[in-house]
């Protein structure tokens, strides 16, 4: 096989343990938080609690939330919004590092995973930000693909859940130092000829399912089942995880709408999380402050990150994006892409006044 292409920066000096078996294990929680199954046999085969119901649990369709529970479950996750300068205030002596998801975060949640374009307006917001922070787009989705509906160079991009990361492209990029611009690193490079294989045959397999869609995101296959009647989730799961049992270097998780098949290596979302900050030159937890923003259970990873850094001292804000109450570790909520658009653009109008008071000074 190929040798892996792997540019691993100075300040990181691990790549993750190589995709091994794992165990075949089955963990299920409440809605919000991340489900996984061990691609073995055993796992596949012993899985009779994983199937429509926790699909059903990974993408529910809410009813109107009564108001104590909203508002229960506001008190202990309140808008970022209406805590804007609790946040900024946290960040005194401290630079901002921004993370966003793509989906349901800049652009609204669409039945086709091809058309999730961000608005113009959300573009002009993130490039602003991008001017005044580091910023880095980490998404689910093939980086290229997240690329091509963001349009924006100066940022960091990670994909297939931060195993696929790069730096800008303009290599001037003012929040780049030497050693991140430019960076590159896939540690599940391993594994493409496999995901290749198993895309090619779950869209074959799934062919007969009305609705589903395999979307290759190159270090993962995403299976969409937002258009698939209820009715055939089951059988929709079955093939999925008939496929994988010839696959047990693989693992299938869930998000939204989506069953996800990932290398079985220890990466996601908060892992690029640290790599990142590490390529910044934040390998000092005292300096930075990460903000992170998402909807989706795959962001989890990246908020237990920031809640296990957090430990009372102001060194991590994770937002998740969601209308409805859910258990989540982030910290702070906004409903919908339009609040993650005020709230970046009140940031920026945070940093440039602050900048103007030091001018004054």
């Amino acid at each position: 096989m190929a040798k892996p292409s792997v540019v691993v920066p100075e300040v990181f000096p691990y790549p993750p343990p190589r995709g091994a078996g794992i165990a075949a294990a089955v963990v299920r929680r409440k809605c919000g938080l991340q489900v996984e199954l061990g691609a073995g046999a055993a796992g596949l085969l012993g899985g009779a609690c994983w199937g429509v119901e926790s699909m059903r649990a990974s993408s529910p369709t809410h009813a109107k939330a009564v108001d104590e529970e909203r508002a229960a479950w506001m008190v202990r996750h309140p808008s970022a919004l209406g805590k804007f300068e609790q946040i900024v205030a946290a960040s005194e002596g401290k630079r901002i590092v921004m993370f966003l998801d793509y989906d349901g975060t800049l652009s609204p949640i669409v039945d086709d995973p091809d058309a999730a374009f961000m608005s113009e307006t959300m573009r002009m917001a993130v490039r602003s930000v991008a001017k005044h922070f580091p910023t880095a787009i980490v998404s689910g989705r093939c980086r290229d693909k997240v690329f091509e509906f963001v349009k924006l160079a100066e940022l960091y991009y990670a994909g297939s859940h931060g195993m696929d990361i790069k730096g800008p492209a303009k290599a001037s990029s003012r929040h780049a130092k030497a050693k991140a611009k430019g960076v590159v690193f896939q540690p599940a490079s391993e594994f493409l000829p496999m995901i290749e294989e198993v895309h090619e045959r779950l869209v074959e397999t799934t062919r007969c399912i009305p609705g589903a869609k395999v979307e290759n995101n190159k270090f993962c296959v995403s299976v969409h089942f937002r258009c698939v009647d209820e009715k055939m989730w089951g059988e929709l799961s079955e093939s999925v995880k008939g496929v994988l049992r010839e696959y047990p270097k693989l693992r299938l998780t869930q998000g939204r709408m989506v069953l996800e098949v990932r290398p079985a290596i220890k990466w996601d979302k908060g892992k690029a999380l640290e790599f990142l900050l590490e390529s910044l030159g934040f390998a000092d937890y005292s300096n930075v402050l990460p903000v992170y923003i998402g909807d989706d259970r795959t962001d989890e990873d990246a908020f237990k990150v920031l809640r296990r850094r957090d430990q009372g001292q102001g060194q991590g804000v994770g937002i998740l994006v969601s209308k409805h109450p859910k258990e989540t570790t982030a910290s702070y909520s906004l409903q919908e892409p339009a609040e993650v658009m005020e709230f970046l653009l009140r940031l920026v109008e945070w940093k440039r006044l602050s900048r103007a008071r030091l001018r004054l000074q």
